[in-house]
């Protein structure tokens, strides 16, 4: 069951903390995705379940949504998280986002991440206002990112996984900057695209690559 979502800055703080996490009791998962604006690449989704015992203060003091933080403050961070948490990632392919549209394969990634943990949750977070179908409650946040510690969490462990993953494929496919710009449509990407063309990992069913593909002028915006 999804309940009705709940919006940031609803009895919530400047900075995200376990308060909806203690209140529900229980095992909560907080869920959050990275890379659904791309051009290409994956859409990944991360849940993460903070211990019995709350993560050390330092660690939930550093804590926030991933956009928020440098790449380095990201990469630090993440393998803290790991270390006190049980968390797992979810990935659907490009050729998935291009099969059943970019929201319903975040939805999937999210189903994914969450079903992987070691444990199944009694409630899961999820950052924004839909949640896919879950064998766990489910509970939306919008802005979840700023007020749970655990959506939070789950915004940097996914992100951080997704630009590696991007890093690895810009080794295969140079030239369109995705080290640097993770697949989203920069300056970079768009000159890559217009001398090199589209590659395998590119979101066919978005439109600047559907018009290159297309042959048609004006492929990138």
């Amino acid at each position: 069951m999804v309940e009705e979502p709940m919006r940031a800055g609803q009895g919530q703080r400047d900075r995200p903390d376990l308060s909806l996490e203690h209140a529900a009791g229980g095992r909560v998962a907080g869920v959050d995705e990275a890379g659904r604006g791309p051009w290409a690449g994956p859409v990944v989704a991360a849940a993460v379940v903070f211990g019995a015992g709350d993560p050390p203060p330092a660690l939930r003091a550093a804590i926030t949504d991933s956009k928020l933080l440098k790449a380095e403050q990201r990469a630090a961070l993440q393998p803290a998280i790991l270390a006190c948490a049980d968390a797992a990632l979810g990935i659907a392919s490009v050729a998935e986002i291009d099969g059943m549209n970019i929201l319903q394969a975040t939805l999937l990634a999210m189903r994914r991440a969450v079903v992987r943990l070691r444990h199944l949750p009694d409630l899961a977070l999820v950052d924004g206002n839909r949640a896919p179908p879950l064998p766990c409650a489910a509970q939306t946040v919008v802005g979840g990112d700023r007020s749970s510690l655990s959506i939070a969490a789950a915004s940097i462990v996914a992100k951080v996984a997704r630009d590696r993953l991007m890093a690895r494929l810009a080794l295969e496919h140079p030239g369109y900057g995705w080290e640097r710009n993770a697949g989203y449509g920069t300056a970079a990407h768009q000159a890559g695209l217009a001398r090199l063309g589209v590659t395998a990992h590119h979101r066919r069913s978005f439109a600047p690559v559907r018009r290159l593909v297309e042959g048609r002028p004006g492929g990138a915006p």
